[in-house]
């Protein structure tokens, strides 16, 4: 039997920002409880929501104090029991994020750790020594700036962090550590969720020698917002002792029917294709990877060729989660708004793209509307990354502004308080109450349930079609079917001849194909369907 999340649409919920249930401009629990019937509508087979735990909200979330327990704000295990059921009921599947790669320094275990070097917690962080002449132990960065090391007085010891200065990182060479976030792990699949999205994967485990990372070999002279980013970091992450930790994980979720696995790898390039495929390679590690390979600027055929073959290429038996937009990233309609398509146009093209790739599909909250990237000013902001780098560095926050529901209500539905982070006109705009029923909303519907309804594009091969840029074009072939996808990735109208096999266009699609000619308007695309032999597409 087919498992169910090879095929699955997983649908990103940001709990901050979903609905308040109480008017304290936060969203919570019960918010998003109630407003679970527009997941299911829309089609999706899961949600996966953001942290929940028990923080400081340093990192809204992702600085935990307490792996096993709802914060506050969000509500409590009972409110986290209720909205399980309620998705059951609804036939959707639950995943909760699990960041184990570090914790808030206000957990108790990092209480303890910093006190002395001679406690039972005392190896469950990274520290080292520090140079001679006082300086950190290597050339170290975090990812949000500056050294990634930070002393503490009580050890005479500098401890790691990758990330916040709040957030130390975990040591796992210690098993005691690997006992005790797999052992939170299991309270949670105990509680009957369905799966777990791990952040920052590739940064479980550190070079024990401390070795300094070397410079990155940059391809040209463009400015760099961060010092993290004139490194290669071959020391600080991506280890080899990850693979037998994301094994032990595996057979963890093993053991209860069903369940699922989906690791963040924290790399564009060449290296996230290559720990995708080395991450989900058989079945014994995790079940699927994304990298950010596919939430960046570039927007081209060749690009998306690479990605997925690359991945495909090097894990034949793995699997990999596809999406375009998430909490951490600019919206894609924003994104690649430059290469001159309506929003509208782009946002229904992204959708049928998705759609059409092979694996598993993430859609963040909100680009089923069309959903733009808010702009900010200086004083709205809540991101450590952007309030440290402004105004070079945006940030995170455009992107996670409230859900807007209905554009007639206050915060457009989402709150009857002040919302924790503004909605504003632009935003409010695209409500799901204003959308209509040839708006981005429909399309998200029918183009969901489109593939939901085609073999070859939920279980299909894929092979690409060697067209020139802009169009992207592939067959996904299965049992004698083929579907065959294209794509016109830029605003101008593009022609295209079909021949070898009768074909006929299905689904949705925004142009068209008669007598052996196609015709894709600007942001463009089209299905095709044949049997036998898939048909030859070239440029007229």
């Amino acid at each position: 039997m087919r498992e169910w999340w090879r095929d699955a649409v997983i649908y990103q919920v940001y709990p901050r920002s979903y609905q308040d249930s109480d008017g304290d401009g936060i969203g919570d629990l019960r918010g998003i409880t109630s407003r679970l019937d527009h997941i299911a509508e829309l089609g999706a087979d899961a949600i996966w929501l953001s942290p929940i735990f028990t923080s400081p909200m340093e990192d809204m979330g992702y600085d935990v104090s307490n792996y096993t327990d709802i914060d506050p704000l969000f509500g409590t295990l009972a409110d986290f029991d209720a909205l399980i059921a309620r998705a059951h009921d609804l036939g959707l599947k639950v995943i909760i994020d699990q960041v184990i790669s570090h914790s808030s320094d206000r957990h108790p275990w990092f209480d303890e750790s910093r006190t002395s070097r001679d406690n039972p917690k005392a190896d469950w962080y990274v520290w080292a020594d520090p140079n001679p002449d006082g300086t950190p132990p290597n050339n170290w960065l975090s990812v949000f700036g500056g050294p990634g090391w930070e002393w503490e007085p009580r050890r005479q010891q500098y401890y790691m962090h990758n990330f916040l200065i709040s957030q130390p990182d975990l040591n796992m060479h210690n098993p005691d550590v690997q006992d005790a976030v797999t052992g939170a792990m299991r309270f949670w699949l105990d509680r009957g969720v369905d799966g777990f999205r791990l952040d920052t994967v590739n940064y479980y485990f550190h070079d024990r020698d401390l070795r300094d990372n070397p410079p990155r070999q940059r391809k040209d002279n463009s400015p760099i917002n961060q010092p993290f980013d004139f490194q290669d970091h071959v020391h600080s992450k991506n280890q080899p002792e990850n693979i037998a930790f994301l094994a032990r994980l595996r057979a963890l979720t093993d053991e209860f029917d069903g369940r699922m696995m989906v690791g963040e790898v924290g790399d564009a390039g060449d290296t996230g294709i290559r720990l995708m495929a080395q991450y989900t390679a058989g079945d014994h590690m995790l079940h699927m990877c994304y990298s950010f390979e596919m939430l960046g600027p570039d927007f081209t055929a060749a690009h998306f060729r690479r990605v997925i073959q690359g991945v495909r290429d090097g894990a034949p038996d793995g699997h990999s989660c596809w999406s375009f937009s998430n909490h951490d990233v600019p919206r894609h309609v924003s994104r690649w708004a430059q290469h001159g398509t309506s929003r509208v146009a782009l946002a229904r093209q992204s959708v049928a793209m998705l759609m059409a790739f092979p694996g598993t599909i993430g859609i963040y909250q909100g680009e089923e509307l069309g959903q733009t990237e808010t702009v900010m000013t200086y004083d709205e902001l809540t991101d450590a990354q952007a309030l440290r780098y402004w105004p070079e560095v945006k940030g995170r926050d455009g992107c996670r502004t409230p859900m807007v529901w209905d554009a007639d209500q206050p915060n457009a539905g989402f709150s009857t308080g002040k919302p924790w982070l503004p909605v504003k006109p632009p935003q409010a705009e695209q409500a799901v109450a204003q959308q209509g029923d040839d708006g981005v909303l429909a399309a998200y519907r029918d183009t969901i349930a489109f593939r939901r309804s085609q073999p070859c594009l939920r279980q299909g091969d894929i092979a690409f079609i060697d067209l020139p840029e802009p169009v992207l074009a592939f067959h996904r072939s299965l049992n004698g079917q083929t579907v065959t996808c294209l794509f016109n990735l830029s605003p101008a109208p593009v022609a295209l001849t079909v021949a070898g096999t009768a074909v006929t266009a299905i689904g949705p699609g925004l142009g068209s194909v008669k007598g052996g000619q196609i015709s894709l308007p600007g942001s463009g695309f089209l299905f095709l369907q044949s049997q036998d032999q898939p048909p030859e597409v070239a440029m007229a």
